[in-house]
């Protein structure tokens, strides 16, 4: 397997991202293909040791600002990283893409390479959290602000193949995240989405509240990648937080600092669990192809994990079962609600 980095893509790269790519190669076994400005990628790789067997260089002379305009990088810049990395992936020189940069671009760097899954209207970014009795998969968190309810239909179908294909849950519980559980609670686009849901082919509990998210009762959160967005953030900022204040506490006397040590093992597995990095990145579904999208700000580990994460996508075919999941329940499901 290989899998295409953009190396040029983060807040810290082409360094996070090549040593990231040092750390995955042999702990996963996959080949990796850096895909950026050679000469910086091989100072970096000079540091981190040389460039080895299963990891090689595709230079491209392009690449993309964090803050760049998607449609500018999509019109103007041919030869840009993340351009490139989906080029291999269209031509089969890579079985998927992870990348850091501006996922803007990224993502429609992947529609227009590799294409949309037929059915499919917005691809959407699935995340998955540590949820209190397992794990739990929301999406969107961040491909569509603005998002109809056919569109999150879709997501609910593409979230529950997801579910099952990668986590190995069986008929998931599928919910609508919502600021009441009452089924006429919400915007219009959610209250349609609503109706809709009760006739897919899901497991529908009906809308779920933002408490839910990490209560694992509900296995696939469906939001509009605005909400979905703000959701990720915040659970991400209060982790961080509630480590440091955590930490803060417990050394402010002699026996907090004991009773800290006593339980630190317990403390680091609780911090690895709520880790962004631990996931590393985003998955991208509805493209015809496999793509992580990776937080700007992503350390090694998260880079690695990402890595990871492709990998264990393509080992257990998710997306083929994606193409067939969807080609199975759009007919029937989309003809239904054409009119929406």
């Amino acid at each position: 397997m290989n899998i295409a980095v953009d190396a040029m893509g983060g807040d810290h790269a082409p360094g996070v991202i090549v040593q990231g790519a040092l750390w995955a190669q042999p702990e996963l076994g996959v080949d990796i293909t850096l895909v950026g400005d050679q000469d910086l990628i091989r100072r970096e790789l000079s540091r981190g040791g040389g460039i080895g067997n299963g990891i090689q260089i595709h230079h491209c002379s392009q690449m993309v600002a964090m803050d760049e305009s998607p449609m500018k990088v999509l019109r103007k810049k041919k030869d840009a990283s993340i351009m490139v990395a989906f080029d291999l992936a269209k031509r089969g020189k890579a079985e998927a893409v992870v990348s850091a940069g501006n996922s803007g671009a990224t993502i429609g760097a992947a529609v227009l390479t590799v294409g949309r899954i037929k059915g499919v209207e917005r691809p959407a970014l699935a995340v998955i959290f540590p949820g209190a009795k397992g794990n739990v998969v929301l999406i969107d968190v961040g491909a569509n602000v603005d998002t109809k309810p056919r569109q999150l239909f879709e997501f609910g179908i593409m979230g529950d193949i997801f579910t099952h294909s990668l986590l190995n849950i069986d008929n998931p519980r599928v919910g609508i995240l919502n600021i009441g559980q009452e089924g006429g609670k919400g915007n219009e686009q959610v209250r349609i989405a609503h109706d809709l849901f009760k006739k897919g082919p899901f497991n529908f509990i009906g809308n779920v509240e933002g408490r839910d998210i990490f209560s694992g009762d509900v296995q696939v959160i469906v939001s509009d990648g605005f909400v979905g967005n703000v959701a990720v953030k915040l659970t991400e900022g209060m982790a961080e937080t509630m480590g440091i204040m955590f930490e803060r506490e417990m050394s402010k006397g002699l026996i907090s600092r004991f009773g800290f040590w006593l339980i630190r093992r317990a403390f680091e597995k609780f911090k690895s669990n709520i880790d962004y990095a631990e996931c590393g990145g985003a998955l991208l579904l509805g493209v015809k192809g496999v793509g992580v999208i990776c937080h700007g700000i992503s350390s090694p580990k998260a880079i690695k994990n990402a890595i990871r994460t492709a990998r264990d996508f393509v080992i257990k075919g998710v997306q083929d079962r994606l193409e067939e999941g969807l080609a199975k329940f759009q007919s029937k499901a989309f003809n239904e609600t054409d009119a929406m």
